[in-house]
């Protein structure tokens, strides 16, 4: 049976860029969820059920499109090729409660923070997606 790597350990950057970006979104998409459901647990004195409706607000498409506005003038040429292949990339599902525009944006969002957690660069991720 393989040993399964470390949740924090960094892949090889070159491996990442030949991922499928819809799958580097598929992991963004929970390392999103899990950073702001951190950040709002350590915040907030509410219980789950408004926590978990304050967290839904962020990590919908619509959130994450709005997110995006504020990064997209401060990411580099290489995370922006990442979050246009991300947002381009033909998508096997469409999105429900979103329009057509949030969802490929928040599909590049997503693909760029998975791009960025899988090749370990936490204090990019800080500096983009969660600014002090």
């Amino acid at each position: 049976m393989e040993m399964m790597q470390s949740l924090t350990e960094p892949v090889a950057q070159e491996r990442v860029k030949q991922m499928n970006p819809v799958v580097l979104a598929f992991v963004g998409d929970a390392v999103y969820t899990l950073y702001v459901r951190r950040e709002l647990a350590l915040s907030h004195g509410a219980h789950t059920g408004a926590l978990n409706k304050m967290a839904s607000d962020k990590v919908s498409a619509h959130g994450q499109s709005a997110a995006l506005e504020a990064i997209l003038p401060r990411l580099t040429e290489e995370e922006g090729e990442i979050y246009r292949r991300g947002r381009n990339a033909k998508k096997p599902t469409k999105s429900k409660n979103a329009s057509v525009g949030e969802y490929v944006r928040s599909t590049g969002f997503e693909a760029l923070l998975g791009y960025l957690y899988l090749t370990g660069n936490e204090t990019r991720i800080r500096e983009l997606f969660f600014p002090e």
